[in-house]
C-alpha cells in the first residue's frame, strides 16, 4: 500500500513497482535528536519483507529497510545520452557483439551463447538481449551445461544503467548465487574530435589489418597467438595500429557509423607521453575516411588512468556491464 511520511514527502512506490527505475530517500542515522538522509536512484529489483532492493546504476545493489524510507517515486528512465551521438543501449550492444566475435556462438531464444577457448570474457560470455524463452532456471541450466562441455566457466554479461538495461536479470543472478566477477563502462562520444587532437606522435602510428608478433605481444592477453589473431581479425572493418617498437598500440573496428576502440596500451616506460592519444587519433583518422562518425569503446571501472584518458577525448558512460560468474 501506498505511504503517507506527513507533509511533502510521501512513499508512492508499492511492491508493484518492480522493475521500475525509482528515487528513495531514507533515514540513514538520527544524530543529536536530527535524522539524516539518503537518496538511492536506481531500478527496484525486488521488494520482500520489508526490505527494498535497488540496483544503481553502476549495478551496485543496495538494501532498504521499509521502515526507514521516508519519500519514494518512479522517475523516467535514463536517456541514453544527453550530448553526442544518440544510442540505445541494444543498438550498442550488438554493435559491440560484432567488433569482438567468438569462434562458436549458439542461440538460446534471444539469449547468444558464446565461445572462444577461453580468450577474454566478453566472447566467452551470454548476451542476453531478450527472452531466452524457457525460464531463467531452465536457461542457466542449459548455459552451464553449454560452458562446462567446453570446459569452460559459466559467463553471463548483465548491462546497468540506461533504458532497456538489465538490472532484474542481474539480481536474479546474485538471488541464485551468482558472482559478479568485474565490470565495465561503455562509453561514446563524437568521433572527429578524437581525429582532430593534437597528437604529433600520430603521424608514426603504423595501421596494419592483421596484427603482428610485435602487437601481439604488447597487447600481452595472449597465450595463443594463432587464436588471438584468428578472432581479433574478425568485424565489420578492423585496423590495428603500433607505434615503432611496440610503444603502443590499439584496435579499432568500424561498423557503420560507429568506430569502436579497444586494445590501446602503451609500454609502461612511456607512459605520459601522449601516446595513447596519438593511437587513437590515427585510428579516429582513418574511421572518419571510412564515414564513421561515432565512437565506442569500454573501459574497466578500475582502471583510472584509461577513465581520465577517455574523459579527455570527450568520452561518457552510456551504461556500464558486469561479467557474473556461475557459482562453483
Amino acid at each position: 500500500m501506498e505511504i503517507t511520511a506527513g507533509g511533502l514527502l510521501e512513499v508512492r512506490i508499492t511492491p508493484a513497482d518492480v522493475g521500475k527505475r525509482v528515487s528513495v530517500r531514507r533515514v540513514e542515522a538520527v544524530v543529536s535528536g536530527s535524522p539524516e538522509f539518503t537518496d538511492t536512484v536506481g531500478v527496484l529489483t525486488s521488494w520482500d519483507q520489508g526490505v527494498l532492493l535497488i540496483t544503481k546504476k553502476d549495478g551496485q545493489s543496495v538494501r532498504i529497510s521499509e521502515s526507514s524510507l521516508v519519500a519514494g517515486k518512479i522517475v523516467p528512465p535514463a536517456p541514453a545520452r544527453r550530448r553526442g551521438p544518440a544510442a540505445s543501449f541494444e543498438e550498442l550492444s550488438r554493435v559491440a557483439a560484432r567488433a569482438w566475435q567468438p569462434l562458436e556462438s549458439e542461440r538460446l531464444g534471444d539469449w547468444t551463447l558464446r565461445a572462444a577457448a577461453g580468450f577474454t570474457r566478453r566472447a566467452n560470455s551470454v548476451l542476453p538481449l531478450g527472452d531466452p524463452g524457457i525460464p531463467l532456471d531452465d536457461a542457466l541450466a542449459r548455459v552451464t551445461s553449454w560452458y562446462a562441455r567446453r570446459s569452460l566457466p559459466a559467463y553471463v554479461q548483465v548491462a546497468t544503467g540506461a533504458a532497456g538495461t538489465q538490472e532484474m536479470l542481474g539480481a536474479e543472478l546474485e538471488r541464485r548465487g551468482w558472482v559478479n566477477e568485474v565490470s565495465a563502462e561503455v562509453r561514446i562520444g563524437a568521433l572527429a574530435p578524437v581525429g582532430d587532437v593534437d597528437a604529433p606522435a600520430a603521424e608514426a602510428v603504423r595501421l596494419t589489418r592483421v596484427p603482428d608478433e610485435e602487437w601481439l605481444g604488447r597487447y600481452g592477453k595472449v597465450s595463443d597467438p594463432d587464436l588471438a589473431r584468428r578472432m581479433l581479425v574478425e568485424g565489420p572493418s578492423v585496423w590495428f595500429a603500433a607505434l615503432p617498437g611496440g610503444r603502443a598500440i590499439g584496435r579499432c573496428v568500424v561498423d557503420g557509423r560507429w568506430a569502436g576502440f579497444a586494445a590501446v596500451t602503451v609500454d609502461p616506460a612511456h607512459r605520459r607521453e601522449g601516446l595513447a592519444t596519438a593511437v587513437m587519433a590515427a585510428l579516429a583518422r582513418r574511421a572518419l575516411e571510412e564515414g564513421a562518425s561515432a565512437a565506442w569503446l569500454q573501459v574497466e571501472t578500475d582502471n583510472p588512468g584509461a577513465l581520465a584518458l577517455y574523459d579527455g577525448l570527450g568520452f561518457a558512460r552510456h551504461h556500464t556491464y558486469h561479467h557474473y560468474r556461475a557459482a562453483s
